[in-house]
């Protein structure tokens, strides 16, 4: 394993090019070392873009990192047609029972047909239901083989009896799929809940499986999930791009639902600057003017590496910028030394969750001492890090 100044340049070489590729793909191959292509198969699977690659580039790489390509493609598609049957039974058990529920994200892209099949990864089918159609949609789920696992303060997970994932980074048609039950959506950002529930799900909409009340209901939960995601510093290149290839299909009234959401800044700033979404100026310049000031300049310079798992280093204060003002950041500061209990609980839950990243000591260790590592600035992230070396390790398909 290289030094992580090494490994840290590579994933920021690796990623920037990789990214852009997606959408001004150059007819040269990058000029990397054995090392660097190891790191780029890590970056496509962290950012969920090998699929979208396997399809868009225009030159050849090494051998093994065409394998790497064309292996994920295969097993991608096959598990977008798992999806598909999982979706459609939950959809006809839905329909039998008199259960509403709306396909949250990818279940709603799927729908929509904003990517080929097998284009975009789905780790997991996110559900809306009313509070009071919970234990009827845990009823449904156990019909087709799904039982309640993990119960967070988002959400309630179930899973099926299977075999343990899969230890290959990327896509494996074989992984465990989810399905996550919401009864509300929203996010701290960075510890104040923005909660967009109310707009989602569309009036008088039949029992089933339904889309959102409209696409820009859709694009403000895109654009808040990656929010979310970006103030941890844990965002995915595919959530970035799937705001561009939606944003074609919105209206005026569409993008008019987004115009007190500040916080929808950042990402759309982003989809525009990478891949060109076509965001309307005037949207843009209001949203940037809403935004906390901090957060306006931030988000001006973030990159692609800066705010997803390829920032190897694990920051004290991740997404400060996001507060409201001196008194939201001493909150969030205080969340961050001393979490409270539910916090330590959801924490604990998906360490649980996520075993195989056991063989890295990093949630093994006291509370205080992590701060310490965060402090020194010498803390590497355990998922990336965990991605980093099974690629090193030539274990990716």
């Amino acid at each position: 394993m290289p030094s992580l100044r090494f490994v840290s340049a590579a994933l920021r070489t690796t990623t920037e090019r990789l990214v852009r590729e997606l959408a001004q793909p150059g007819d040269s191959v990058p000029l990397w070392s054995d090392f660097e292509w190891d790191i780029a198969r890590a970056v496509a699977a962290m950012q969920g873009i090998s699929m979208l690659l396997a399809r868009s580039r225009r030159w050849i790489g090494p051998d093994r990192w065409e394998r790497f390509l064309e292996h994920q493609r295969t097993q991608s598609v096959m598990r977008d047609a798992r999806v598909g049957e999982t979706l459609a039974q939950v959809d006809a058990g839905a329909r039998r029972e008199g259960i509403r529920l709306v396909g949250l994200k990818g279940s709603a892209l799927r729908a929509l047909r904003v990517y080929e099949p097998g284009d975009r990864p789905m780790a997991d089918i996110d559900l809306l239901a009313r509070r009071e159609d919970m234990q009827a949609a845990a009823r449904l789920l156990a019909s087709i083989g799904y039982h309640q696992s993990l119960v967070t303060t988002r959400h309630v997970t179930f899973g099926r009896d299977v075999a343990p994932a899969s230890v290959q980074i990327g896509e494996h048609v074989d992984n465990p799929l989810k399905i996550e039950l919401h009864t509300r959506v929203g996010d701290a950002l960075p510890v104040e809940i923005v909660d967009i529930t109310a707009r989602l799900a569309p009036p008088d909409a039949p029992p089933g499986v339904t889309g959102y009340a409209s696409h820009g209901a859709l694009l403000a939960h895109l654009a808040l999930h990656a929010a979310g995601n970006m103030r941890a510093h844990a965002l995915r290149a595919i959530q970035i791009h799937d705001i561009a290839r939606l944003a074609p299909l919105l209206g005026e009234s569409d993008w008019n639902e987004l115009s007190t959401s500040w916080w929808a800044f950042p990402a759309l700033s982003l989809a525009q600057r990478y891949f060109a979404a076509p965001v309307p100026p005037a949207l843009l310049a209001r949203l940037r003017r809403t935004c906390p000031p901090l957060l306006a300049m931030a988000a001006a310079r973030y990159d692609m590496t800066q705010v997803t798992w390829a920032n190897l280093h694990i920051s004290a204060f991740p997404g400060i910028e996001w507060s409201r003002g001196v008194g939201d950041a001493w909150r969030y500061a205080r969340s961050r030394i001393a979490p409270d209990r539910e916090a330590r609980a959801d924490l604990a839950a998906a360490t649980q969750a996520q075993p195989q990243f056991a063989d890295i000591p990093w949630y093994q260790v006291s509370h205080r001492r992590r701060i310490l590592r965060w402090l020194s600035g010498r803390a590497p992230r355990v998922q990336t890090l965990w991605t980093v070396q099974r690629a090193l390790a030539n274990d990716s398909g």
